[in-house]
């Protein structure tokens, strides 16, 4: 079976031996270099620009600034598009107001990289400063600055998720619950940083009137879409070209400023241009993430049955509602339950905008927080029942036999329903993986001694596969090859492998016999892309179906020449044969030579849900404040594997991203706005010293689902999702004789020592 088998990555020859073409790899004839221009401010009006230096300077091309675009719209949003939210849009250049700093202001291009920075800073900008806001709290005051005048407030949306109506019947739930916890928890703002940062080279004909775009990823039939919208331009007449992608969890290939600027500034020159951002720049710039601040309260029964569950969440949405709209606080509202029956549930969501920069989705968006604030009540109530932190999780768990679950809660335009899992079974797999009776046999039994030991966990539902469809294509050639074009794109997840595999399991070839297209809108006419973790599932399903209708072709051919049924036939080492009787085949190759071809496009209404349970066992040095993970145990069900190696690849490099945002990673802002952590020297990413000593990946296919062919689920959010949560509660635990409580990420060292310190003043307080 090739379908379930580890095999190597087909792209690896190409990329390991630097054959591969990244953006900055592309060079034409006549390339120009430009340069965005960014405002120092997180809040001012753009009283004047005066362009003659930067324009005067030899060698420089185009000095351009919202003037020269025109009467050019907003980008729009690409998921969950409202009205509402219009105000709030971000367009490619300031106009009259800059909201954060990093904001493009003006774009500089040139024959050379450094002639365009020299003329971006002799570029005359005339700012007057205005107050800004830089935290949710501050942009819901009564006085402060409205940021977009047309929306006339701070708060860009608001909504409500309830389960178990009506209202008075959630507040009998507390109020005559036997445990009743109320806290704050807050997740702070991080982002994605990939190896490679975001670039873009465009090239325009004029004689043809056509536009070649490299670099959009993850969504280029969206992307091109709207930058023909913006331009004004024939969409048929441009082509977006998907080069190899250095990493993207989320943050790239949306539609950024850039991406129209860079396409105009060629349309605008007749020559080739690139724009390839600096990492200050991606820090400053490229969407950020997680920002969250949770006020909660839980009731339960004494023996740890959760009752009802409500939040009052605030999200800092940055200056402009960027390409995702608010589907990162729907997303956090819709599986803040998790995989636990809460028969009472709200959950009240404020958006609000601020002088800081846009903010947009990161690897498991809005579960990652979640994750975090319920499986730490998840342990506070365990404490105040006084039952074993895994025992209370088993009590609430949603049992196999009550799914598919309806949750009551909706994302990304359709109900929250579980399809299958069998959750129990994760987290006593993610227990066993760190020896749990053993580790808590152990703790109880060894004093610390300056340097504390905790135990934590987390159980944790992902979302997969969003549709509402994908488009696949499979060509069976003379030669007895297939080709495979796929509407997907590659994010550095192993698409052309998995595909691959699929493709080679239906037609009875070999993966080397299987070659896959994707990202260039030329050779695939339409496609929704790469996120939300679909790419399999979704496109996956594409491709098996069209390769099902490759096969059906071959067998209708095949049937006469070998007398046999259509029903009677199979494929194996490129032939068609009968079954049991070997001898009596024919090879593809002869039945496919004037080619054969199936197109499909692969529909869902209905998303999957990939489950699993993280484990960790933390050391934390109470004088240093460090945290070392000792042990940690990842289990996760995805209902079948394509490629198990590549699902552990995923895990485990979700779960080094999951450490940056439990214990690193963070941006900082002053009062004013500015910035504090722009470059690595500020923002901190997870080494191999972060990652744990021992760590145990367990892949599950208890539940496939069955909502795609295929039966799998998505794999590429599950590392990261549980790893806030699970750290956290174990940092909790290690630090519990000390009286430390864990409400914030990241758990850096100065935090932990913050911590230790307040707890041990409240200590002092109370013993005088």
């Amino acid at each position: 079976m090739i379908i379930g088998a580890s095999l190597k990555r087909k792209e690896d020859p190409r990329l390991l031996t630097g054959q591969g073409t990244y953006v900055d790899d592309i060079r034409l004839p006549g390339m120009l270099h430009a340069v965005v221009v960014r405002s120092p401010y997180a809040h001012a009006v753009v009283r004047a620009i005066d362009p003659a230096g930067a324009r005067a300077l030899p060698g420089v091309a185009l000095v351009a600034t919202a003037t020269d675009l025109g009467a050019v719209g907003p980008i729009p949003i690409r998921l969950g598009a409202q009205p509402p939210l219009v105000p709030f849009l971000q367009h490619p250049l300031a106009r009259t107001l800059v909201r954060y700093v990093g904001e493009p202001v003006a774009i500089v291009v040139a024959g050379d990289r450094y002639t365009a920075e020299d003329a971006g800073e002799i570029l005359r900008v005339d700012y007057e400063e205005l107050p800004s806001v830089t935290t949710a709290e501050q942009a819901m005051a009564p006085q402060a600055s409205i940021l977009h005048e047309a929306a006339g407030s701070n708060r860009a949306h608001q909504f409500a998720a309830v389960v178990g109506e009506p209202a008075s019947t959630l507040a009998d739930a507390l109020e005559g619950a036997a445990i009743r916890i109320r806290q704050r928890f807050s997740v702070q703002r991080h982002t994605g940083v990939p190896l490679e940062t975001r670039g873009l080279v465009a090239s325009s004909e004029r004689a043809h009137g056509t536009i070649t775009v490299w670099g959009p990823t993850k969504v280029p039939h969206f992307n091109r879409g709207v930058l023909a919208e913006l331009l004004g331009h024939p969409v048929e007449r441009i082509r977006f070209i998907e080069p190899d992608v250095g990493g993207g969890f989320g943050v790239r290939g949306e539609f950024y400023p850039e991406d129209f600027l860079i396409p105009w500034a060629s349309v605008r020159l007749g020559r080739p241009v690139k724009w390839v951002e600096d990492r200050r720049e991606h820090l400053m710039a490229t969407n950020h993430s997680r920002q969250q601040i949770h006020d909660v309260e839980v009731g339960a029964t004494q023996d740890g049955r959760i009752l009802a569950l409500v939040d009052h969440v605030m999200i800092d949405m940055g200056a402009y509602l960027r390409t995702h709209g608010v589907t990162v606080p729907e997303l956090t509202a819709a599986m803040l339950p998790g995989p636990y029956r809460i028969p009472r549930y709200r959950c009240e969501v404020a958006c609000v905008v601020t002088n800081k920069t846009p903010t947009g989705t990161y690897r498991s968006p809005g579960r990652f927080e979640a994750n975090f604030v319920r499986e730490r009540m998840v342990d506070l109530v365990a404490r105040a029942a006084g039952i074993d932190p895994a025992e209370i999780r088993r009590r609430n768990l949603i049992p196999p036999e009550a799914l598919p679950y309806a949750v009551g809660t909706s994302a990304l335009g359709e109900p929250t329903i579980y399809d299958t899992g069998a959750y129990a079974s994760t987290l006593t797999t993610a227990l066993n993986g760190i020896g749990y009776e053993g580790r808590r046999a152990q703790q109880r039994d060894t004093p610390a001694r300056g340097c504390y030991v905790g135990i934590g966990m987390a159980c944790y539902v992902e979302k997969s596969g969003p549709g509402p469809w994908e488009f696949a294509r499979v060509e069976l050639n003379g030669d007895g090859r297939a080709a495979v074009y796929s509407g997907t794109a590659s994010v550095g997840q192993g698409v052309e492998t998995v595909l691959a595999q699929i493709c080679a399991q239906e037609l009875g070839l070999s993966t080397d016999a299987v070659q896959v297209f994707h990202g260039d809108t030329a050779t695939v006419p339409e496609g929704i892309g790469a996120w939300g973790s679909r790419a399999t599932v979704v496109g996956g399903s594409a491709v098996l179906l069209a390769a099902r209708g490759v096969k059906k072709r071959l067998f209708d051919r095949a049937a006469d020449r070998l007398e046999a049924s259509p029903s009677d036939l199979v494929v194996e080492n490129g032939r068609v044969m009968v079954r049991g009787a070997p001898l009596r085949a024919i090879a593809m190759s002869e039945l496919a030579e004037s080619g054969l071809a199936e197109s499909y496009v692969y529909q869902t209404t209905r998303m999957t849900y990939p489950y699993g349970a993280h484990a960790a066992v933390v050391e934390v040095d109470g004088e240093t404040g460090r945290i070392a993970i000792v042990d940690y145990a990842v289990a996760y069900d995805i209902g079948k594997a394509v490629n198990p190696a590549l699902v552990e690849g995923q895990l485990i490099g979700g779960l080094a991203q999951g450490i940056g945002g439990a214990i690193l990673e963070e941006i900082v802002y002053d009062a004013g706005g500015q910035p504090l952590s722009a470059t690595f020297m500020d923002y901190l990413l997870p080494t191999s010293m972060e990652m744990p000593r021992r760590l145990v990946v367990h892949i599950l296919e208890e539940s496939p689902t069955p909502l795609n062919p295929l039966g799998a689920k998505g794999a590429g959010e599950g590392g990261t999702a549980g790893a806030g949560a699970a750290i956290a509660n174990a940092v909790a635990d290690a630090l519990r004789p000390l009286g430390v409580e864990v409400t914030d990420l990241p758990l850096s060292p100065d935090r932990i020592r913050m911590l230790i310190r307040k707890a041990a003043g409240r200590a002092d307080d109370g013993e005088s």
